[in-house]
């Protein structure tokens, strides 16, 4: 269809402006599109022709001037506009008079409706010829323009918007329709009106129905534009309530901007379907197409609703990757695509705020009755350690986003059952959570192993709670939350007090809980003496005592370290705890030094045994160097093999035990290497000078096999 240039709008003309049935006539009007109507709109007219024609008998000049006037004018007009047709084109001056003309006809219409059904108690009353006509005429105006706009859409997805004073024009006429719709009561009108009641309520069908498909179409163009929170810095505060700048989410990372022109589109027509009681059928609507788009927008996320049935037969390394995109639906969903549908639902319901709320909770319920049944599939699904940290995340995501959504759903009733469910959903993972971390207890106490580490290492399940911990920790503020609804909840249930509260009696710093310890760190507590328990234990199995003690001080010394290096495993155990493992280290050190260096040093100490009335005796110092000799090689080829994690534990062994051997070796040297012959006999005896020693003590601890 071709449109009529912008300096000449031809609102409501047809393709032949000359048509006379947009002229005043005293005839009834003949459709403007004649040629296109159906064969029962034809009959319809000749119809209404013959019902109008008794009516123009029975009009009296005196009773009714005006409206006699009205048709002699109306008839002058016609043949005015006859005349003329021939001579001009599509003239939007006289368009948009002949529109003009039309709607303040029907205005006077209405208003004649509006006293008649107030004064009007029986089915007594009748249109005049004149109303008759302009209502007729208004109908044919209406179908003839959707019927144009339906020509045009086999070209265009949506022809709606291309020009906006049809569009406008169009609403005003079916607006009108609306009202008469609403006003033309059958049972006050009476059978003579029968007809044009029927035609009123099947042109006012076929507006809406239209509407409803443009509506339709509008909603499948309306895609958002994504911005970010820079994108919307610059806007000036008084645009921030402009429609262009109303479908934002200034509060998340992402903002969902839709287009001005289709928002406003959208709300004209939504507007005017509601004015003429169509709110069902545009709800409908609004929700199937908004549903599409959202769980388009969740699509972009990687979640895809998983049944209950399916998580749990999911391996755990591909439900640990739905979780993760879970968890950003979720997110997404309360901060960017539910904010953002909120904005766009009032943007198109503007003042329908029951409308809006009721619209915004069946676009959403869906969803988040999806998120949820997730979350509890995940919270019922087989328990173990490794997933405690996914828990975690699917907890706090909820606790985090869920006073979002209650601010964004208000007080809406139909939410009230999502809002408890949300609540159970997350109960039920941290129970999860709980029961996890407290089998970690079990784990540590069941390792009962008899094979032991070689060189006396850092044990595997040492590594494996400590990094367990350091991780749990960084969840700390979580963690004691769920700890401490747990508690709420065993006390509810029982009166009694928690199994994970207990007496605390031999655990440490953790013996008398106070309110200055959380569960959480309690727990922490019991778990850390039942390692050290547990790395005692082990310890025993090694036959070598110093080896024993090296065990001892490498799982310490990592242990110690861990806590020193988590800021939160730091606080919860406490400066008590800290200073009780250094000593606990210390003492073991000291336990090492003894067990394998004092006999070494025995053999260099100047008792009576060695020199008799002033004089070396010789055999014994022989077998004094000898027995140094040999003690000194077993150490340096066994403890060459031990290993010794930590380079600064490590280090600390080495000075120590040069600091007390080599400076007696060397006194012990310098007084009773001259006794022996020199050359072969001092060769033979003396095997190490005080820098060999250094040397080979330097060796030890590296847990290499030295040739």
């Amino acid at each position: 269809m071709e449109k009529a240039p912008p300096e000449e709008p031809s609102s409501f003309s047809s393709k032949d402006d000359s048509d006379p049935s947009l002229a005043g006539t005293a005839d009834p009007p003949e459709s403007p599109m004649a040629e296109t109507k159906k064969e029962e709109e034809d009959e319809t007219s000749t119809v209404l022709e013959k019902s109008i024609e008794p009516e123009k008998e029975e009009t009296n000049e005196a009773e009714n001037p005006p409206a006699e006037d009205g048709a002699d004018g109306e008839e002058k007009e016609e043949e005015e506009g006859e005349g003329e047709g021939e001579g001009r084109g599509s003239d939007g001056d006289d368009a948009v008079h002949s529109f003009g003309k039309v709607i303040e006809d029907i205005d006077g219409v209405l208003s004649f409706l509006a006293a008649a059904n107030a004064e009007v108690e029986t089915a007594t009353a009748v249109l005049e010829g004149h109303q008759k006509r302009s209502v007729q005429r208004l109908l044919d105006l209406v179908q003839a323009r959707a019927l144009n706009y339906i020509v045009d859409s086999q070209e265009a997805k949506s022809v709606w918007g291309q020009c906006p004073d049809d569009d406008s024009s169009f609403l005003q006429a079916v607006a009108r329709v609306s009202k008469l719709n609403s006003s033309l009561d059958p049972s006050k009108w009476g059978e003579r009106s029968g007809d044009l009641i029927n035609r009123v309520g099947s042109i006012h069908h076929q507006a809406m129905a239209f509407l409803a498909d443009e509506f339709r179409s509008l909603l499948e163009d309306c895609k958002p534009i994504i911005t970010s929170d820079e994108d919307n810095a610059d806007v000036p505060p008084e645009q921030e309530d402009h429609p262009d700048h109303q479908i934002t989410d200034k509060d998340s990372d992402r903002a969902l901007r839709y287009p001005h022109e289709i928002v406003s589109n959208l709300s004209k027509i939504a507007r005017e379907m509601m004015a003429g009681n169509y709110e069902t059928e545009c709800c409908q609507v609004y929700v199937l197409m908004r549903q599409i788009s959202i769980g388009e927008q969740l699509f972009m996320t990687g979640f895809e609703g998983i049944s209950i049935d399916d998580v749990q037969k999911m391996p755990w390394e591909t439900l640990q990757h739905e979780i993760t995109k879970w968890v950003e639906a979720l997110k997404q969903s309360a901060r960017v695509f539910f904010p953002s549908e909120i904005k766009l639902i009032d943007g198109v319901f503007e003042g329908n705020s029951e409308t809006s709320a009721y619209l915004f909770h069946g676009l959403t319920i869906g969803f988040m009755v999806q998120l949820i049944n997730f979350a509890e599939a995940v919270a019922i699904s087989k328990r173990a350690p490794e997933k405690l940290f996914k828990f975690l995340d699917m907890y706090e995501a909820m606790r985090d986003m869920e006073p979002v959504l209650n601010g964004l759903f208000g007080e809406y009733d139909e939410y009230e059952f999502i809002k408890l469910e949300m609540v159970t959903a997350r109960s039920r993972l941290g129970e999860s959570t709980v029961s996890i971390f407290c089998d970690l207890e079990n784990s540590v106490r069941s390792d009962t192993g008899k094979n032991v580490v070689p060189g006396g290492a850092i044990h595997p399940l040492t590594r494996y709670i400590m990094n367990y911990l350091e991780l749990t920790c960084e969840y700390k503020e979580t963690l004691e939350q769920v700890f401490r609804d747990h508690l709420k909840i065993e006390r509810a249930d029982s009166n009694n007090r928690s199994e994970f509260q207990g007496s605390g009696e031999g655990y440490g710093n953790y013996a008398d809980p106070s309110e200055n310890h959380s569960q959480f760190s309690i727990q922490i507590g019991k778990i850390m003496a039942l390692l050290d328990t547990n790395l005692e234990a082990k310890s025993k199995l090694y036959r070598d005592t110093a080896l024993s003690s090296i065990f001892m001080m490498n799982n310490g010394r990592y242990i110690l370290q861990k806590v020193k290096g988590s800021r939160e495993i730091n606080e919860l155990m406490g400066d008590n705890w800290r200073r009780k493992k250094s000593s606990d280290l210390r003492h073991c050190h000291k336990t090492y030094q003894r067990e394998t260096w004092n006999k070494v040093l025995g053999c260099l100490r100047d008792d009576h045994g060695l020199t008799v009335n002033g004089k070396v005796v010789k055999p014994e110092l022989k077998e004094r160097f000898k027995s140094f000799n040999a003690m000194f090689d077993e150490i340096h080829r066994t403890q060459s093999l031990w290993v010794v994690c930590d380079e600064q534990l490590q280090s600390e062994l080495r000075v120590s035990i040069s600091a007390v051997v080599i400076p007696a070796y060397r006194s012990f040297l310098g007084r009773f290497s001259q006794t022996f012959t020199p050359g072969r006999q001092t060769e033979k005896y003396v095997k190490y000078q005080s820098e060999d020693l250094e040397t080979y003590i330097d060796d030890l601890f590296d847990g290499k096999k030295k040739p």
